[in-house]
């Protein structure tokens, strides 16, 4: 067979192989991360796949790819509402949280390991930072659902910690390679990375906007594609000038899914899907560069760091950051107990490899372990612990049914679907005597997986689903119609399922 069609074959059967890990994760609790790493490492050289794979150039290059467009569609999904009402503890846990954990992860390991202490700050940079998407996986499989707050602020934080662990990594190999100078020198590479990032994320973002929803595209595939290249446009011109690619388009992707774009369902969609082929492709990848014999040299050492890692730096750091905004005791030992870590790690252990610098092949399996460590204990007992702690809540059912607006042009209006919980206003009340004024229509209502089309005499229960289509100007009054008596309404609070609109000729 051709060198080609076997890639392509192999290629599908690793896929196939990370979906039903996927279902697997699910239905025993087991960190998706986990089991896509050994999938990988199955199919690797000392697997029963047998495949040769020890490219550590090409492996960190699909990291980056796919790193960006995971934090992209990360960005699509963050609500301004949530970066407002916990940005301040956020951005302490992903700044300064992430180097305190480098810096106590760093000194332990410099001690453990024997190595300089640039040495053990650079593995724990590159194990600093938590991944967002694993947290919530491990949650979602295991049917936990956590406190608004505490969820936000985990989503925030996981999201934009990346860059500075980023920083963190390349500023010391930078410094060990004698490429730049302590002091001054890192200062401006961080104030660089940071400003040039966030500048370029935000530029490219609101230019984005303003293209998505001016462009004349006939075939409506074209809008998905074209938020692709507006990511990989804002990551490049980033590096390109110096900053950090993975802020911008985290900002790029927070600015450009708030704005609501053209077709905004079906690019969020679209994104969706690319993130967890991305995932897969990432994890699997990395897998494949793991010998497992290696692994095992340093599985004693390695687990030592791991528990200063979890037991002491990320406590440390977050009781540090976080507890002067307010947070429970139970919260604060929830977050301490969430530094689950993903793929970030072990693509960053790939740049000192590339950088040449010494025992960086003894790092790269250290960090491989750490991961592996990380998704086995706190992976598996995040949903008990959040039981434990009694932070977590009844999980809102999804709907059964969506419906969108697909236009191929913008159109005043909105689809929204309001949950009906214990204490909502519109529970136990007929349609009619709700007070929904001109311009609300209650299209749907999904009851116990049931459709059913309402007239004005018919009763709102506890667990329906109430898709209603407004003028978004009317949006406020329906909120309050379907809030609950025991707290005011949000906007953010209802699940929105609309507008997927495009532009049309």
């Amino acid at each position: 067979m051709p060198e080609i069609a076997t890639v392509i074959l192999g290629s599908g059967v690793l896929l196939l192989l990370g979906i039903v890990s996927h279902k697997l994760s699910a239905r025993i609790g087991v960190p998706v991360l986990l089991l896509f790493l050994v999938v990988g490492m199955l199919a690797g050289s000392e697997g029963i796949g047998r495949i040769e794979f020890e490219d550590y150039s090409l492996a960190s290059a699909i990291g980056t790819v796919a790193l960006c467009l995971i934090l992209f569609d990360g960005g699509l999904r963050t609500s301004y509402h949530a970066i407002r009402s916990v940005w301040k503890p956020a951005a302490v846990l992903a700044s300064l949280g992430v180097l305190i954990t480098a810096v106590v992860t760093g000194l332990a390991a410099s001690w453990i390991l024997g190595i300089s202490v640039l040495e053990g700050l650079l593995l724990g940079s590159i194990i600093g930072s938590t991944d967002a998407s694993a947290v919530f996986s491990v949650l979602r499989s295991g049917g936990v659902s956590i406190r608004r707050r505490l969820a936000e602020t985990l989503e925030v934080e996981s999201g934009s910690n990346d860059p500075m662990a980023i920083f963190l990594t390349i500023g010391l190999i930078q410094l060990l390679s004698g490429a730049v100078a302590p002091g001054l020198g890192l200062l401006g590479l961080f104030l660089a990375q940071l400003v040039v990032g966030s500048v370029a994320g935000v530029l490219v973002g609101y230019s984005g906007v303003w293209v998505l929803r001016h462009i004349h595209l006939d075939a409506a595939g074209l809008y998905p594609v074209m938020a692709t290249a507006l990511a990989l446009l804002s990551f490049g011109l980033a590096a390109a000038l110096g900053g950090s690619g993975f802020l911008a388009v985290y900002l790029t992707g927070i600015v450009i899914g708030n704005r609501r774009p053209v077709f905004h369902r079906g690019i969020l969609l679209f994104h969706d899907a690319a993130a967890w082929i991305c995932q897969i492709l990432m994890f699997m990848t990395l897998g494949l560069l793991s010998f497992p014999s290696r692994l095992l040299d340093v599985a004693g050492v390695t687990l030592l760091i791991a528990a200063v890692l979890i037991v002491v730096a990320r406590p440390i750091a977050v009781f540090l950051c976080a507890s002067r905004f307010g947070f429970s005791l139970n919260e604060l030992f929830f977050l301490s107990w969430v530094g689950l870590k993903g793929a970030v790690p072990i693509t960053l252990a790939t740049f000192p490899m590339l950088a040449g610098l010494p025992g960086a092949a003894v790092m790269f399996d250290t960090v491989f372990v750490v991961v592996l460590v990380s998704a086995l204990i706190q992976g598996w007992t995040l949903p008990a612990a959040a039981r434990f702690l009694k932070l977590d809540e009844p999980e809102q059912r999804s709907p059964p049914v969506t419906l969108e607006i697909s236009s191929l042009r913008d159109v005043d209006g909105d689809i929204v679907d309001y949950y009906v919980e214990a204490g909502c206003c519109a529970a136990g009340r007929k349609l009619r005597d709700l007070g929904l004024p001109d311009g609300v229509v209650v299209a749907m209502i999904a009851r116990d997986h049931k459709i059913i089309m309402p007239q004005g005499s018919f009763q709102i229960e506890n667990g329906d689903h109430v898709v209603v289509v407004l003028r978004p100007a009317l949006r406020a009054h329906v909120d309050r119609v379907f809030s609950c008596r025991v707290a005011s309404p949000k906007a953010e609070d209802v699940n929105d399922l609309s507008i997927s609109a495009k532009e049309n000729d």
